[in-house]
């Protein structure tokens, strides 16, 4: 079916027609929608414009280019990769295989931590990835120091990207095995932690979608065995790194409410709370240090 995109002169409409029922034949959901995203990547038509220039014939060019981008994503490479972006709490961020895709979940992180923040607080966002987090926490609000931390360099240089497509203020990105580089230098220096850890399971990773597990890097999805691992280790750093009455902020597992609670009343933090996500699943966890 998809040789026809290349063999004979077509219109815009029954192009994204073709890719819908391509892309439906391999099993992806929401076809028709991104269907037309891959179309909208490489022209830069709007919807009004589609439907206006819905009969128009298309050029080879933009044909074969267009059968390129759903033979990909028919193979179930993610979206955003192939456009090389996604959209987060209303913004555009730069994405690749290198981070995890910014997801709608952790925007309840972001507005949960918001109704915290003041003005010229301090945050740190442990395992920052694209920076999604701490540079809609800068945007959204005026920052004295936000501070993105991953281990990956590779996460790093695309959170650096959206940093300057943004043009964030007061936002340093440091290469760092959690809290290893900043002991020393940034000791009771934030007012916020925030995080979005690996939480996965090992054992459930093969179970989660081609897009996640042979697409999303994995060491920001495996939580190893219990899912727990770096909550443990965030948890029982953080006091060192925060002010006094300071506040920990996570998004979790659905199943992971409890035990990341009590781990955080064990470090001594106190005003602990899980919050619920649109679904009504546990989604994040927050406490104040004592």
């Amino acid at each position: 079916m998809m040789k026809k995109l290349i063999e004979t002169n077509i219109s815009v409409g029954y192009a994204v027609k073709l890719g819908t029922a391509y892309l439906q034949e391999h099993n992806i959901e929401n076809a028709a929608y991104d269907s037309f995203a891959l179309f909208a990547s490489i022209t830069g038509m709007s919807r009004t414009d589609y439907f206006m220039k819905t009969d128009e014939v298309l050029s080879d060019e933009i044909l074969c280019e267009y059968e390129k981008c759903i033979r990909l994503r028919a193979e179930h490479i993610p979206l955003q990769h192939i456009i090389g972006k996604a959209y987060f709490y209303g913004r555009e961020f730069q994405v690749n295989q290198n981070v995890l895709i910014p997801r709608p979940d952790t925007e309840i992180l972001v507005e949960q931590t918001l109704q915290i923040l003041k003005e010229e607080n301090s945050v740190l966002d442990m395992c920052t990835g694209s920076g999604c987090i701490i540079l809609t926490l800068a945007l959204e609000n005026k920052l004295k120091k936000a501070i993105g931390v991953d281990l990956s360099l590779d996460a790093l240089e695309v959170a650096k990207k959206n940093y300057n497509q943004l043009q964030a203020e007061n936002v340093d990105f440091i290469q760092s095995d959690l809290f290893t580089e900043l002991n020393g230098v940034y000791d009771h220096a934030f007012d916020l932690i925030v995080s979005n850890p690996p939480y996965i399971r090992s054992d459930v990773i093969p179970t989660l979608s081609e897009e996640v597990r042979l697409h999303d890097p994995m060491m920001a999805l495996d939580g190893f065995d219990d899912g727990l691992y770096f909550y443990r280790k965030i948890t029982e750093a953080a006091p060192a790194y925060l002010k006094k009455g300071g506040w920990l902020m996570y998004e979790i597992g659905y199943d992971q409410g409890k035990d990341v609670s009590e781990m955080m009343k064990i470090s001594g933090f106190e005003d602990i709370s899980v919050i619920q996500d649109l679904a009504g699943l546990d989604r994040v966890v927050r406490g104040r240090l004592l």
